[in-house]
């Protein structure tokens, strides 16, 4: 992204219709998502051209006409402009990911977050990524580490689908293994005691599926990367927040633990933030 919509659209629209659009675009692959309010639907056409007049590469502009709902965390997409099509090829730090928009979360904005958690596996380790979505975080950790396997858990079929392809395309046969399910029910029947890290990337369920991160973990020892949404008004920290949030969770469990890092990775709306914790757990 290399202007917000508000710059690309300045001497098109009035500076009264400018205060009513959503300022940020994603592009994913060749397809370009966009928000629109009652005001800025009225000019997609505009909005849509002028997101592909800057990128070159973009086939498709969809615009999102619901919240991201819980569970699959998937959307509702209509397009407004190009190709009539919800399917692309992404291309994130030399690995490539089909992904379907309509049918699974993909957002190119944690790819820094990706690139983070796989510079930080050790060789040899074994990683359970108990909400892997299509296969990013795993199919970076499989390319920018030398772990010996990483079990890659999703429970949405269609973003199973597009993992299964991911590790094809990615030559990650071997090293990430692809698994349908609820991660819950994954360890408790197949990935006891096996890990020495652990990804938890569904903010929305992290903290109840907290347990189920620790029961992966081998010899009860290991990293827990942990993702959750905290709501901060000015002055407050959400990431104490939320580390005093997951600290009182584990002492209920009676884990021996340090919070060496923790980092806000977005914002996601009005006094709204995604946040991060690296957890090393101790026994």
């Amino acid at each position: 992204m290399t202007k917000s919509l508000k710059e690309l659209l300045s001497g098109v629209l009035s500076p009264e219709e400018i205060t009513q659009i959503y300022n940020s675009y994603d592009i994913i692959g060749d397809i370009a998502i966009i928000r629109l309010t009652e005001v800025s639907g009225r000019h997609r056409g505009d909005i849509a051209e002028a997101v592909m007049s800057v990128h070159q590469n973009v086939k498709t502009v969809l615009a999102q006409t619901s919240p991201v709902r819980q569970g699959f965390r998937t959307r509702e997409l209509r397009c407004v402009a190009g190709e009539d099509k919800t399917v692309t090829r992404h291309v994130e730090s030399k690995c490539i990911f089909y992904v379907d928009v309509s049918g699974c979360y993909f957002s190119p904005r944690l790819s820094y977050e990706r690139m983070r958690v796989a510079r930080q596996v050790s060789d040899g380790e074994t990683v359970v990524n108990m909400f892997a979505g299509v296969g990013c975080f795993s199919l970076l950790i499989a390319k920018y580490s030398h772990a010996s396997r990483v079990f890659s858990i999703d429970i949405n079929p269609t973003a199973f689908k597009y993992m299964q392809e991911n590790v094809r395309v990615n030559r990650a046969y071997g090293r990430v293994f692809s698994i349908l399910g609820d991660a819950r029910e994954v360890i408790d029947a197949r990935l006891r005691h096996v890990a020495q890290r652990v990804l938890m990337p569904l903010p929305e369920k992290a903290l109840e599926y907290l347990p189920h991160a620790l029961l992966a973990l081998k010899k009860s020892r290991g990293w827990i990367h942990y993702y959750d949404f905290e709501h901060s008004k000015k002055g407050e920290d959400a990431v104490e927040k939320v580390r005093l949030k997951v600290a009182e969770k584990l002492a209920d469990l009676n884990v021996a633990f340090e919070i060496p890092f923790g980092r806000v990775v977005r914002s996601t709306g009005p006094n709204w933030c995604q946040v991060v914790l690296d957890i090393l757990v101790k026994g």
